[in-house]
């Protein structure tokens, strides 16, 4: 088994599933949580989701440290700052990782809402930090971002992205440090064109979760949207593009729909309740069942061999 070893420095649900990605693929893990009470329950979840990924869970690979000072830095490949999603907090680590971690080693963040530019600005070996973005869940969804902020050099980048290979993952280069980096502004695109629907009474919430899971979006297993558009031909995507695109939603603000639902408290499963009654039971059912949809998707691109190609 190899030697490699990746520090994480937070570890709630995306950075145990981080660990588990890596644990996985044979490395090591150094785990900083100083909540040393959830220490059970994080290494029991962490234990799920590697065998979730058909892994063998070694709990000598998991290490769970109390500080950033206790991290063993030998054989760390790369150090992942998975804190929680306040800026403040999130600076604080990079400036300990920035004198504590020798200067070869990359440090990413996963954070999805701050760029790593204004993580890192104040650290003095910003060169080697990134945005390392994962997708819930994130042992389960294959993709991860690469993203370059404005101090970072690009050998640090091609480091992260050549070590998520490595370990089976589908990292996307995003060359520019931007609000949403590259999926997320895709998918709010997406989702102001959804919330637009319901606005405008085109459709329901049970409408728009068929058309896109059963009609369009069933096609992006087998290929993306730039594939899909090789196959029918880029002559008909901007006929479509001339006669849609002036009635799609451009708002800059959230929708009506949307605004209601939050003011009324209706805010899904972690309040019991959104466009549909969300008792413990039934949000329980539903994630086993996304998350088995999910690792027969993962199979079915492991078996495709589409997770081994080239990006």
């Amino acid at each position: 088994m190899t030697q490699d070893t990746i520090g994480i420095v937070g570890f709630g649900l995306m950075g145990c599933d981080v660990a588990a990605i890596f644990l996985a693929a044979g490395w090591q893990v150094q785990a900083v949580e100083p909540y040393t009470e959830g220490w059970e329950s994080r290494r029991e979840k962490v234990a799920a989701s590697v065998r979730q990924l058909e892994g063998n869970f070694l709990p000598e690979r998991l290490r769970l440290l109390k500080s950033v000072q206790e991290l063993d830095w030998a054989n760390i490949k790369l150090v992942l700052e998975a804190a929680p999603e306040r800026l403040d907090l999130k600076r604080k680590v990079f400036c300990d990782l920035d004198l504590l971690a020798p200067r070869h080693i990359p440090i990413g963040s996963n954070a999805s809402g701050f760029r790593i530019t204004d993580i890192a600005r104040e650290c003095q070996t910003r060169e080697r930090m990134a945005n390392l973005h994962f997708f819930a869940p994130a042992h389960l969804i294959p993709a991860v971002e690469v993203v370059r902020g404005e101090f970072t050099d690009p050998a640090a980048t091609d480091k992260l992205y050549n070590i998520m290979k490595a370990v089976g993952r589908m990292p996307v280069r995003v060359n520019r440090d931007v609000p949403g980096f590259l999926a997320n502004r895709i998918q709010h695109a997406l989702m102001r064109e959804v919330w637009s629907v319901l606005d405008e009474g085109l459709g329901t919430p049970e409408d728009v979760d068929v058309a896109v899971r059963y009609g369009f979006g069933f096609r992006y297993i087998a290929g993306g949207p730039i594939l899909q558009k090789e196959f029918s031909g880029f002559d008909t995507q901007i006929s479509a593009a001339r006669s849609i695109y002036p009635s799609l939603c451009n708002s800059a603000e959230p929708s009506r729909v949307l605004t209601k639902v939050v003011e009324e408290g209706r805010l899904g499963m972690k309040a019991g309740k959104g466009f549909w009654d969300w008792p413990p039971e039934r949000i329980e059912r539903e994630r086993e069942r996304f998350q088995r949809t999910l690792m027969a998707a993962l199979k079915l691109l492991r078996d495709s061999k589409a997770l081994t190609e080239d990006a």
